[in-house]
């Protein structure tokens, strides 16, 4: 069967797939995460935790499809990248699975008893299932961008040199705290658009505007570092539509290599200039009181946060910072181009009805929470 698109092209289709089902991830998840991470923050009483857990509690398990999707389409169209990343991050993703656990464990069980220590205890394992996945996926982009601690060998053998501790190098937290104030700050808007009129909405939007201002100043500070830093990689002897074998790849450590792809195309800084302008329109959106103005702009900042670590990386998916040569690419490290275009074709198909029930799950729960329906519906 001749195959009707080219082999480079079906790589960066799939590559900006995949980052579309992380960002679809990230801008729907997120929120729930958000919401889960603020729930001390911005709920005092029974009532008003009740308020804050049900903005989320009818949508946050179709919003976790979005993870499964991407780490089910890095397995499938990036082999070796999810064999790398997933045996070097492994310590790091049973955290996050553990974290995530507690969520729809403390979801069921909050509302089985009305003993207040019993729910007092559910509402801080929601918060270490919001907290936690926010800040280990942020310190996973950042030990992206510095590089991975593996090597392969001539024979296609994948070797780990890292520890867990290891992943926290200065500039992965710096990433994991700006992870945790791009979401916070997405689950704050999101609040204060479905909490009803009181204290859980009034918190929210207070705290929102310092939230949308850390963002900034993590983005920025995480821009310069990445400037003047030591790492940074560039590929050479690029064959866009050669095998998958990264030994055939010439890369070299360079610093601020990271920023060269914005000096060769200037529109890629439309994504940093949506991850600044989104956190202002966020800003904006409060202070003139259309709260879906501000929920549409934490959502377009962390597009463009995420966009811009896609972009500044293009082609590298997941660099070694031990054995550069080893960095794994968009065009060393895909699947057959038949593989990709029958996963193509079924993406073509299946993610359209995915949008649509989505769209049409949002669209039938829409409306703020209230005191009202928690204390009297079948509500957690």
């Amino acid at each position: 069967m001749e195959i009707p698109l080219s082999y480079e092209m079906l790589r960066v289709i799939w590559w900006g797939l995949l980052g579309v089902l992380l960002i679809g991830f990230a801008a729907t998840d997120g929120f729930d995460l958000g919401v889960a991470g603020l729930l001390p923050l911005v709920a005092r009483t029974d009532t008003e935790r009740r308020i804050a857990i049900n903005t989320v509690g009818p949508t946050w398990e179709g919003n976790q499809v979005w993870l499964i999707l991407g780490g089910g389409a890095i397995f499938a169209a990036w082999p070796q990248v999810y064999a790398v990343s997933f045996s070097a991050f492994y310590l790091a993703m049973f955290v996050v699975l553990a974290a995530l656990i507690l969520r729809p464990v403390g979801f069921k069980y909050r509302s089985k008893r009305a003993d207040p220590r019993w729910r007092s205890f559910w509402d801080y394992a929601l918060f270490v299932g919001g907290f936690v996945p926010a800040l280990i996926f942020g310190v996973a982009v950042g030990n992206v961008l510095v590089g991975a601690p593996f090597r392969i060998d001539e024979t296609m053998r994948i070797y780990w040199e890292g520890h867990f501790f290891g992943l926290l190098n200065p500039f992965a937290l710096l990433c994991g705290l700006l992870s945790v104030s791009m979401l916070f700050l997405h689950g704050a808007t999101w609040l204060s658009m479905k909490a009803e009129h009181g204290p859980v909405r009034d918190r929210a939007r207070a705290l929102a505007p310092r939230l949308a201002l850390a963002s900034m100043a993590l983005f920025a500070i995480g821009g310069v570092w990445i400037a003047f830093a030591d790492f940074g990689y560039v590929a050479s002897a690029v064959d866009p539509a050669g095998p998958s074998n990264p030994l055939l790849t010439e890369t070299v450590r360079e610093g601020g290599a990271w920023l060269n792809n914005y000096a060769a195309h200037p529109w890629m800084m439309a994504a940093p200039a949506l991850g600044f302008g989104g956190a202002l329109a966020a800003m904006l959106g409060l202070r003139i009181n259309s709260e879906s103005l501000a929920f549409l702009g934490s959502k377009l900042s962390v597009v463009g946060i995420i966009s811009t670590v896609g972009l500044s990386m293009f082609p590298f998916i997941l660099p070694s910072s031990i054995d550069p040569a080893s960095s794994l690419t968009v065009w060393n490290s895909s699947s057959s181009q038949t593989t990709l275009f029958i996963m193509l074709v079924t993406t073509v198909i299946f993610l359209p009805i995915v949008l649509a029930y989505t769209a049409w799950a949002f669209k039938v729960m829409w409306g703020r929470v209230t005191a009202d329906q928690v204390q009297s519906g079948d509500y957690y």
